[in-house]
C-alpha cells in the first residue's frame, strides 16, 4: 500500500529532493499535498506532475495566480499559513514532509502530531524553537518523529537496534563558507561568499546558518530533543570532507558513524521507508577518492553562535525560541544587503540580552517571543 504524503515547502531544496524519491519509487509513495511559500510556478508544475490532491500557497498574494494556473484539473487550492497547517493535520495523508524553512514550520508539526500524523523533520525550527512541547506532544499522540536532517538521521541510524546508554553525540560540522578564512576577514565578506558551501547545496538560509555556524547551534539544541541527550554530551567536530554525518559513542568506548556522500536524498530516503532502505540509483562511495578523512575541534571565537545555541539550550524556555527569530531577521537583513555578516551574531546577542523569557512556555509564549525577537533584530539593525 502507498504512503500518501503531504510536502510542505516542496519548491525548496528537500521538498524537490523529496519528490526525487517519490520518481524513483512511485510504488511505494503518493503525493496529496504540496505546499509552498512563493512560488506558485513551481508549485503548480509539481502539483499537476503528481496529479496532487491539494495545493497551499502560503502568501495569499499569490493565490490568484496559482487558482489560474491550476483551472481545469482537479486540484483544490488554498492560501495562507493558516491553511498550510490545516493541510498538515488533514485526514488524507500518512505522513507529513516538514521541509518548511523558520519559525513558520512550527504549526504545521504540532498540527501534523496532533493528528497522530508520521512527521518526517527537517524544519529544525520546530525543535529549537518549542522542543519541549513538541516532543510531549509526539509522546502522548504516539506520532513518530523521523529526522531528516544529515546529522541527525545520522545519529538516529547509529542508535538502531541499541539498547545500552550512550557516553556522547558526535555532530559533525563542514565549517561553512568561511571554514578557512582568518577572523580578521571575516568583517568584509559578501553574500555571494557566504552562499558558496564548500560542500552542501542548500537553501539560501541555511547556507547563511552554516557560514555562522547557527545552523550547527541548532543542531545541538534539535539532537538534545530528539534523543535526550544533555549537551553535555554533545560534541561539534570539525569535518571538513563531510564524508562522517555524525557519530555517536557508547559507555564501552565503541563509536559507530554513519558515512556517505554529501547527498541529503540518503536521510530523506531512510526517514520516509524506516525501517526498511531505498535501493537507489547513481555511483556508490569510492573510499579511494577520499583516502583521508579529518576532524578538528570548532573555533569557538570565531564562531560564537554554537556557544550561544547552547547557552539557550541551558535555559530552557523561551531562549532559543529568541535567538531563532533574531536570527531569520538578521540573515534576510545580510541577504538584502542591509547588515554586514558579522551583525548576524551581533543582533541575536542584542535580542537575547533584552528579550522577556518565559521559563515553562505555551504555544503562545512562543509566539509572543518570536515577534519581540524580531522587533529587537529590526531595532538593533536600524531596519
Amino acid at each position: 500500500m502507498k504512503q500518501r504524503l503531504a510536502i510542505l515547502g516542496s519548491t525548496g531544496s528537500i521538498g524537490v529532493q523529496t519528490l526525487d524519491i517519490v520518481r524513483e519509487t512511485p510504488s511505494l509513495f503518493e503525493v496529496r499535498v504540496l505546499t509552498a511559500n512563493r512560488n506558485w510556478q513551481r508549485l503548480a508544475a509539481q502539483a499537476r506532475e503528481f496529479d496532487a490532491d491539494t495545493a497551499v500557497i502560503a502568501d495569499e498574494r499569490y493565490y490568484g495566480q496559482l487558482r489560474d494556473a491550476l483551472a481545469g484539473t482537479d486540484v483544490k487550492v488554498y492560501a495562507g499559513e493558516d491553511a498550510v497547517a490545516q493541510v498538515a493535520a488533514g485526514g488524507d495523508t500518512d505522513v507529513v514532509v516538514n521541509a518548511l524553512v523558520g519559525y513558520a514550520g512550527l504549526a504545521p508539526t504540532v498540527a501534523a502530531l496532533g493528528a497522530g500524523k508520521k512527521l518526517a523533520l527537517a524544519n529544525k525550527e520546530s525543535l529549537v524553537v518549542g522542543g519541549e512541547y513538541v516532543m510531549r506532544l509526539a509522546a502522548e499522540k504516539r506520532a513518530p518523529i523521523l529526522p531528516i536532517d544529515s546529522e541527525h538521521s545520522a545519529i538516529f541510524q547509529c542508535l538502531v537496534g541499541e539498547q545500552s546508554p550512550i557516553r556522547r553525540l558526535i555532530i559533525t560540522c563542514s565549517g561553512g563558507a568561511f571554514r578557512d578564512l582568518p577572523c580578521e576577514k571575516l568583517a568584509d565578506v559578501t553574500v555571494e561568499q557566504a552562499l558558496r558551501h564548500p560542500q552542501w547545496e542548500m537553501g539560501a538560509k541555511i547556507t547563511i546558518d552554516s557560514s555562522t555556524l547557527v545552523n550547527k547551534g541548532f543542531e545541538v539544541i534539535e539532537a538534545h530533543w530528539l534523543f535526550g541527550t544533555p549537551v553535555e554530551k554533545i560534541t561539534v567536530l570539525l569535518h571538513p570532507q563531510s564524508i562522517v554525518h555524525s557519530m555517536v559513542e557508547f559507555e564501552d568506548g565503541a563509536i559507530k558513524a554513519q558515512l556517505g556522500t554529501p547527498d541529503m536524498r540518503m536521510p530523506i530516503s531512510f526517514a520516509l521507508m524506516y525501517p526498511r532502505r531505498a535501493t537507489r540509483p547513481g555511483e556508490r562511495f569510492d573510499f579511494m577518492a577520499h583516502p583521508q578523512l579529518t576532524f578538528a575541534g570548532v573555533d569557538r571565537a570565531k564562531y560564537p553562535a554554537l556557544e550561544i545555541a547552547c547557552e539557550c539550550l541551558r535555559r530552557r524556555g523561551t531562549a532559543a525560541c529568541t535567538m531563532n527569530g533574531a536570527n531569520e531577521v538578521a540573515v534576510a537583513a545580510f541577504l538584502g544587503r542591509k547588515c554586514a555578516w558579522l551583525d548576524i551574531v551581533r543582533a541575536i546577542e542584542y535580542a537575547l540580552g533584552r528579550a522577556s523569557f518565559a521559563a515553562a512556555p505555551t504555544l503562545g509564549d512562543y509566539a509572543e517571543a518570536n515577534d519581540e525577537a524580531r522587533r529587537l533584530a529590526a531595532e538593533y539593525l536600524a531596519l
